[in-house]
């Protein structure tokens, strides 16, 4: 027969997670995180602002970006992407698109399906 085994006194069912966002965003995630416990709602609600579907791409590259410490001018030089092209694709002026979402992953080591 199978003995019953202790869970260990710090598994309540919660998962740890980490985010890396703009410093600009954090009020709203803690406010949203807050509300979560109550009634959940939609995430773009917890921001200040509201992001349009063709906006998120970029912000996306920013915050990969900044979250690896790179300029513009970094990231241009690791994936021969223009500088002035990167700043028009953060300020969703310009579309990544597939082959530029994959060079820019690669060199922030993330999924290529962020940018898209």
């Amino acid at each position: 027969m199978l003995a019953r085994t202790k869970t260990h006194h710090t598994d309540n069912g919660l998962v740890s997670l980490t985010l890396h966002v703009p410093k600009a965003f954090v009020p709203s995630i803690r406010k949203y995180a807050e509300e979560l416990m109550d009634e959940p709602i939609p995430w773009r609600d917890s921001f200040n602002r509201h992001l349009a579907d063709d906006s998120i791409a970029g912000v996306c590259l920013q915050s990969a970006r900044t979250t690896k410490g790179l300029t513009q001018k970094q990231l241009a030089d690791l994936t021969g992407i223009p500088q002035r092209h990167i700043s028009e694709m953060e300020h969703s002026k310009r579309n990544i698109g597939k082959e530029r979402a994959i060079r820019l992953a690669n060199v922030l080591d993330t999924d290529y399906r962020l940018f898209l």
